[in-house]
């Protein structure tokens, strides 16, 4: 009886749990976020830590010409000071009890009158690092700008390719359709059925291949922009035309970003070289001090129970001889301009080269997106015949497989073929540093 009831009980509970779970809505899974190109570059440049990184280092550029500047300023410090001690003692020619406090509080300006033209140096220096600063930004953001329009276009083109798989099943579908209802006629073979069971096994096969690069490419498009989930890439109607490039390569090899931060580099070691010049110049420093010690406490004024100290300096320092140690940071400094230098002269043939070749893959791949819709237009037609004439039986099975596999390349070089063009063109426009 007890084992009975410990089963209708347990009856009684599973029904009652399954009544629950039938009356909670079910589960459905989060839309993906859809971005539009635009949106998509947008939050890219907030969040990669390159641009990220690049904006610190424009921010550290402006207060290092901040600095340069503040040099030509005079340092001016305030100190104060209180004590006591247990004996009488004489300040400024008063006597102090013992245990009275005695205060001692000054101002200091002190100004660099000459420092061997260091200070000049140093402010070319922050000069053109701010400039090699601002172009390094400028880079980085056409870099990120070209990395995320890429992995854009490419979950686009997987988007486009799962609907090529998706129609390449369904005509393996028909097929298999076509070549039951022949065999059950007598008008086929058993091969035809199996071979077109095969081949939608293929396609079925194509379809998960292409659906998991689509889940990848909406993944790595969400890390670029900084979404956590899954993002969709809503596409755009219009296909930009091809760039002019009338004055596109003169422009480039003045003003492309890599062009200009190695450029401004180069100017920085030359300030660089400058300032360690400066060395083998005497400097001319001219100071002013002014304190007051006494009895009296700072907050009540100086008065009679203090005494003031004025002093005005004027120094001059040169070094003579160091242990060669100016020599050995002038001929680093130098080292390090004829680098620059030379660095920045292979920038330059580097954006040259690197132009043509960018320039040539975007002018092939515009002219491959007419090509390949008149190959599909082809595959498509050939496709229909040889449909009508195995249904006919005048062609055979592989025929129409032959077909149907050109019609699938077609289709697929056609969807790369467009988004190449894109592509291209993307990390054109970070080449030069500026929109076609």
């Amino acid at each position: 009886m007890g084992a009975r009831r410990g089963v209708a009980t347990g009856v009684v509970s599973l029904l009652w749990a399954t009544g629950l779970m039938a009356q909670q809505a079910p589960v459905v899974p989060q839309a993906p976020l859809e971005v539009s190109l635009q949106e998509a570059v947008r939050r890219a440049l907030e969040v990669q830590p390159a641009v990220v990184q690049a904006r610190g280092a424009v921010s550290n550029a402006g207060w290092q010409m901040r600095a340069a500047y503040g040099a030509f300023l005079p340092t001016v410090t305030v100190n104060s000071s209180a004590f006591r001690q247990n004996t009488a003692s004489f300040v400024n020619g008063f006597l102090a009890s013992p245990g009275t406090y005695q205060y001692n509080t000054g101002v200091t300006a002190s100004l660099d009158l000459f420092t061997g033209f260091r200070r000049g140096a140093n402010r070319r220096n922050a000069d053109a690092t701010e400039d090699a600063a601002d172009a390094g930004l400028v880079n980085q953001r056409y870099q990120a700008t070209a990395t995320t329009e890429q992995l854009f276009f490419t979950a686009l083109a997987d988007e486009e390719l799962v609907r090529v798989a998706q129609a390449q099943v369904q005509r393996a579908v028909e097929e298999r359709q076509i070549s039951v209802n022949k065999f059950l006629a007598g008008a086929a073979t058993r091969s035809d059925t199996l071979t077109a069971t095969v081949d939608l096994g293929n396609a079925r096969l194509a379809l998960l291949q292409a659906q998991a690069n689509l889940a990848a490419a909406r993944a790595n498009l969400a890390r670029q922009i900084g979404v956590d989930g899954q993002v969709r890439a809503v596409p755009d109607s219009t296909l930009p035309a091809l760039p002019d490039t009338t004055t596109l390569r003169a422009a480039a090899l003045a003003q492309a970003p890599l062009v200009t931060q190695a450029t401004a580099q180069a100017r920085a070691a030359s300030a660089a070289l400058a300032a360690a010049r400066s060395q083998f110049w005497p400097s001319l420093v001219a100071s002013y001090s002014t304190s007051s010690q006494g009895l009296t406490e700072p907050w009540q004024g100086f008065n009679d129970g203090n005494r003031n100290l004025n002093q005005l300096r004027i120094g001059l320092s040169w070094t003579l001889f160091n242990g060669f140690q100016r020599e050995q940071a002038t001929a680093l400094s130098a080292t390090s301009l004829d680098l620059a230098r030379a660095q920045a002269a292979d920038t330059r043939r580097q954006v040259d080269a690197q132009l043509t070749q960018q320039l040539a893959a975007t002018f092939t791949a515009r002219a491959q997106i007419g090509i390949a819709g008149a190959d599909v237009a082809a595959a498509d037609e050939a496709v229909r015949v040889q449909q009508e004439r195995y249904r006919l039986g005048a062609a055979t099975l592989l025929d129409l497989l032959t077909a149907q596999a050109n019609l699938t390349q077609a289709q697929v070089s056609e969807v790369q073929a467009r988004y190449n063009y894109l592509i291209a063109r993307a990390q054109l426009e970070a080449l030069v540093g500026h929109s076609l």
